[in-house]
């Protein structure tokens, strides 16, 4: 793929030699931990593939040996097969920041309203405004996100499109005519964070409301009511913040989730993301990105559990951290 259909033998033979691939598979995994590890152990060969070039892995040798050195550095994840001398990481620096914009719109979108369909259904059990809440639940939850996307950028990007002056596809930025000028299209980001949101709006609020059921059944409930505290104020100062465990940890496994579940939404609206890149680098067998993308999803669910658990020692002072 990076050489062309004109190549021979001897160029393949080169190449796959200054990637490793000539390796076997057990020392091409060592290879790539070893670039991804930022204390690394490098050859002194240069025609060795684990030779430490400054250009390519941004550090600086902590120790020089004679035949080899030990250096300290950024993760290397390589280059992109598909854009020969394009860095993954330049890659993922480019797409990230959309994905995790569009993220954090869709989980604001869904605590918020979640939170407080949540409410509405617990004050109101059993009623008709807990029924329909309820219902909305249910087909949040049931509605594969691909398929909204279809429907929602049908509907509101080009059927009402006069109305709404909303667009199928787009991303946050937009380049002129002349491609020269960018501008920031925040516009864009509406339907795709309604579709990206809607699931884990319905996860919310449904947590949310048994979680107050539960909460409001307590004896603590019963005697902040029996001092005469508005339902309010009761909710508020007492059973809301202990109602939030479950919610937190519905939140923060969706938004993780989001950066690899966003793949379909950014593809239907043509949102320029991490999602996106993904599967353009399916479809050209870009494997270093494909690999690329999947650790960074993993560093971000690591980061996100381990604030949650932080967190949980916050709302709850049963909790602690050890």
């Amino acid at each position: 793929m990076m050489l062309g259909q004109n190549s021979n033998s001897e160029q393949l033979a080169q190449m796959k030699h200054k990637y490793g691939f000539d390796q076997p598979i057990l020392k091409q995994y060592l290879f790539y931990v070893n670039d991804l590890s930022p204390l690394s152990f490098h050859s002194n060969t240069e025609e060795d593939y684990t030779f430490f070039n400054t250009d390519n892995y941004n550090g600086i040798i902590i120790f020089k040996g004679s035949s080899f050195n030990v250096a300290f550095k950024s993760p290397y994840l390589r280059y992109s097969f598909a854009r020969p001398g394009k860095r993954v990481s330049d890659i993922l620096s480019e797409t990230i920041p959309n994905t995790i914009f569009l993220a954090l719109a869709a989980i604001s979108i869904a605590i918020f309203l979640g939170i407080i369909l949540g409410i509405a259904g617990a004050l109101n059990h059993n009623s008709w405004i807990d029924r329909i809440i309820q219902v909305i639940s249910t087909v949040g939850m049931s509605v594969p996100s691909f398929f909204s996307a279809i429907i929602f950028a049908w509907l509101f990007g080009y059927l009402w499109h006069d109305w709404t002056n909303l667009n199928m596809t787009g991303s946050l930025y937009e380049v002129d005519d002349f491609g020269e000028r960018r501008s920031i299209a925040l516009k864009n980001i509406i339907l795709p964070a309604i579709v990206l949101g809607i699931r884990p709006l319905a996860v919310i609020s449904q947590l949310m409301r048994n979680a107050l059921l539960d909460v409001l059944d307590q004896d603590y409930i019963r005697t902040a009511k029996a001092k005469g505290l508005r339902p309010f104020q009761v909710i508020k100062n007492h059973a809301l913040k202990n109602a939030l465990n479950p919610v937190i940890t519905a939140v923060s496994g969706w938004f993780a989730s989001m950066l690899a579940g966003a793949v379909f939404v950014e593809f239907v609206f043509g949102w320029n993301g991490l999602g996106k890149e993904i599967v353009s680098a399916l479809n050209t067998l870009d494997l270093p990105v494909i690999m690329g993308s999947v650790l960074t999803i993993a560093l971000f669910f690591i980061i996100i559990q381990t604030v949650v658990d932080i967190l949980y020692a916050w709302l709850d002072p049963k909790v602690k951290l050890d």
